[in-house]
């Protein structure tokens, strides 16, 4: 078998609230994931399924326990450290676009180049592939007011692969879409899993959005409470 790519080790998270108890949104959880999964996140909202998410994006620490992704311990590094491996190891897709309104597709999908060394000509070159890989090289000059929402989805998505990270990262990404193109959507990222080998982790309530994905977990209050292959 080969490394895992993502090993969460009794990972407990904790908010507090002023006077409040305290809230152990995760429980001493633990978690495995292969390179290459498709991986999808089910349960109750509350659950703990996007704070599992930002731990394994590095977004957030756990209280206690460890998560190591691509072979970096994500509880010891430190915060400028986590943003440089977000940069290159992850990509993170969202069920609100999160677009710059004042940029156009092509400007916001080379966002992430900016902080490279890269010249202007390359980033150039790598925006045209990532657009052109979601199907959107003749939206390229079109603002977000422009685009439809599976449009929008689409630019998300080209924006999170830029970087050709190991890991993608999608919380309810057809959440704010119809069927249709929730569908097309899925069947991007399903791509992009099967063809391209991208290790892709998804957190949905949808259960035909979880059908796409090769292995489904069940979250309840903070625990792995099911398995069950799609």
């Amino acid at each position: 078998m080969s490394e895992a790519l993502v090993q969460v080790e009794g990972v407990h998270k904790v908010y507090r609230r002023g006077s409040a108890p305290p809230i152990d949104v995760l429980q001493g959880l633990d978690l495995t994931v292969e390179p290459g999964e498709f991986l999808a996140l089910m349960g109750p909202s509350g659950s703990g399924k996007t704070t599992l998410l930002n731990l394994i994006g590095g977004l957030d620490r756990p209280t206690s326990g460890r998560v190591t992704v691509a072979g970096t311990d994500l509880t010891r590094a430190s915060g400028r450290a986590l943003a440089r491996w977000r940069a290159r190891h992850v990509g993170f897709i969202f069920q609100f676009y999160n677009l710059l309104p004042v940029l156009t597709a092509a400007r916001n999908v080379e966002l992430p180049l900016l902080l490279t060394r890269l010249s202007r000509a390359e980033r150039r070159k790598r925006v045209a592939t990532a657009l052109d890989l979601v199907g959107l090289t003749d939206r390229a000059g079109h603002y977000p007011a422009q685009l439809s929402g599976g449009q929008e989805q689409r630019v998300g998505i080209a924006r999170a692969i830029i970087n050709d990270p190991t890991i993608l990262l999608c919380d309810e990404p057809t959440g704010d879409l119809d069927r249709e193109t929730g569908g097309e959507i899925l069947d991007l990222i399903a791509a992009l899993n099967q063809r391209h080998g991208k290790t892709v982790i998804m957190v949905t309530h949808d259960p035909r959005a979880a059908e796409r994905a090769r292995r489904v977990l069940q979250l309840d209050k903070g625990a792995l409470v099911e398995e069950a292959a799609a």
